[in-house]
């Protein structure tokens, strides 16, 4: 588990930090000493097309609150020249580049589950890519030769799943599709960046109590737990805090090597760096899923745990 003071003199660039994971992570990352660019479309006075009302501005000033220096630059990972200008800022200001966070999506408000691959409207099947797939390969292109400058930079996609849980079809072709790439593209650049000293890997959240979902569910994170009336299997939930924790501790490791390449889960690397999430437990929502929704044993005070 990373200390304060762990990543002072570091710089991250965590794109996609207005709201749930990615606000978490920078906020983290800033506790832990790091000058965090935080990145994303919603700003106070525009809204993207997610509609929510968490702002960039708000994100950035969490880091700063927590001991870090948050940097708030409205960015749109779909125009190729608003991530070279991000990038060329964070040269010209800081002149290096220590972690790259990929938590780009927004596509939620897409998604269809009832609905097969050729039922769904072609434009929003491709605008689901688009957001979770093209805008990762865009911000990569721009910023990694600035985290190569100094060897030991890491690069980390955020996505839904992990490598094995993702072997199972996400029930929405596009979905699918877009969840299992940030896990290839981890590998992928795992080989190529290794060879220069730097390192990439994947992560995934569990069952995450974003302020979208706390919504949905009619609740807190302060009364959570009421929201297993509607879905059980709300037991098994975390905070955003939680994977934020994972990748503090990922940024911090001497020897995050030895992760390159790999599909991460925040329950995994709890065990691993002994982190918890605000209410002391370890959840691991994807050995959850595996042994009890899909094994068919009736959640018990086993999985709250």
């Amino acid at each position: 588990m990373s200390e304060q003071g762990a990543l002072t003199g570091r710089v991250a660039l965590v794109a996609g930090a207005t709201r749930g994971a990615g606000r978490a992570m920078a906020v983290l990352l800033g506790a832990a000493g790091a000058t965090v660019y935080a990145t994303g479309r919603t700003t106070r006075e525009r809204r993207s097309e997610v509609g929510r009302p968490e702002t960039l501005e708000e994100t950035a000033e969490l880091v700063t609150a927590a001991g870090g220096t948050g940097i708030a630059v409205p960015t749109d990972h779909l125009e190729p020249e608003q991530v070279r200008s991000l990038v060329e800022r964070v040269d010209r200001e800081q002149g290096r580049l220590d972690v790259l966070v990929n938590d780009l999506w927004g596509g939620e408000h897409l998604i269809d589950f009832d609905s097969r691959m050729w039922e769904i409207e072609l434009e929003r099947g491709l605008r689901m890519l688009r957001l979770g797939v093209e805008s990762h390969i865009v911000t990569s292109h721009f910023a990694l030769p600035l985290l190569l400058r100094r060897p030991g930079g890491l690069l980390i996609e955020v996505t839904d799943g992990t490598a094995e849980t993702n072997r199972r079809y996400r029930e929405n072709f596009y979905y699918d599709l877009t969840k299992n790439a940030p896990i290839r593209m981890a590998q992928c650049l795992g080989e190529e960046l290794a060879e220069r000293g730097a390192t990439a890997v994947s992560i995934t959240p569990g069952f995450l109590r974003s302020e979208q979902m706390l919504d949905h569910f009619g609740v807190t994170e302060e009364n959570w737990r009421e929201g297993v009336r509607k879905e059980p299997h709300f037991c098994i939930s975390e905070s955003p805090v939680y994977v934020g924790r994972a990748v503090a501790a990922l940024a911090a490791d001497p020897d995050v090597a030895r992760w390159n390449g790999q599909s991460l889960s925040s329950g995994r690397l709890a065990r691993v760096y002994g982190f918890t999430d605000t209410d002391g437990t370890q959840p691991d929502a994807w050995a959850y899923i595996s042994e009890v929704a899909l094994g068919g044993r009736k959640a018990d005070d086993r999985d709250y745990r």
